[in-house]
């Protein structure tokens, strides 16, 4: 189910700073009610001055956002693309080559237009085996480093490994967890909205 929408609406002084998020069940509120996800207690933290569109969807791969990012790009002009993408590709093994070619893509596509780019890396669990999962972590720091993107090395740190704060399946963050990933991708937000 597509989670796109655009908060919050009201009028500002001055353009407002206009965010987009492309990820997958992370950012698209998976199991819960959409104003309690991250990406909509972000936006409420940041208030009038920023523009947030969420178009991220469960179960969607780096494949699927290449499809789009032409679409959203054209459509919402943002100043500032998250990313937060790869972890379905890598919990479904697919080839970690491609991976990069997607991020690539989409980080090469937002750069193009002048869009700032907000990276979020990821891990996945060590029963893919330890040159998989490697392999796969190194991907986010290489790109950030490759393209100057501002970068989360990894987006539950300090969560992923405690049981409180992760639903049952041990994938997906809980509603406890998410002002935890407002706020930190928040901080990043607004020293890239600064230095604009």
């Amino acid at each position: 189910m597509s989670l796109l929408f655009a908060l919050p609406l009201a009028a500002s002084a001055q353009a407002p700073f206009k965010i987009l998020v492309l990820g997958d069940s992370l950012s698209a509120a998976y199991n819960m009610p959409v104003e309690k996800g991250w990406v909509s207690l972000m936006a409420t933290r940041l208030g009038d001055t920023y523009h947030v569109t969420n178009a991220s969807i469960s179960g969607q791969t780096t494949g699927n956002g290449v499809q789009q990012i032409d679409n959203l790009l054209k459509k919402h002009s943002p100043n500032l693309v998250i990313l937060e993408l790869g972890g379905n590709d890598g919990l479904r093994g697919q080839s970690l080559k491609t991976m990069r070619s997607n991020l690539s893509t989409m980080i090469e596509k937002s750069q193009a237009l002048q869009s700032k780019v907000l990276l979020l890396g990821m891990k996945i669990p060590p029963n893919y085996g330890r040159r998989y999962t490697e392999k796969f972590e190194a991907i986010y720091q290489q790109l950030a480093e490759k393209y100057q993107t501002a970068f989360i090395p990894f987006f539950l740190q300090d969560i992923a490994t405690k049981q409180e704060l992760m639903q049952p399946d041990g994938i997906h963050p809980n509603a406890e967890a998410q002002p935890m990933l407002a706020k930190r991708v928040e901080e990043q937000v607004i020293n890239i909205a600064k230095s604009q």
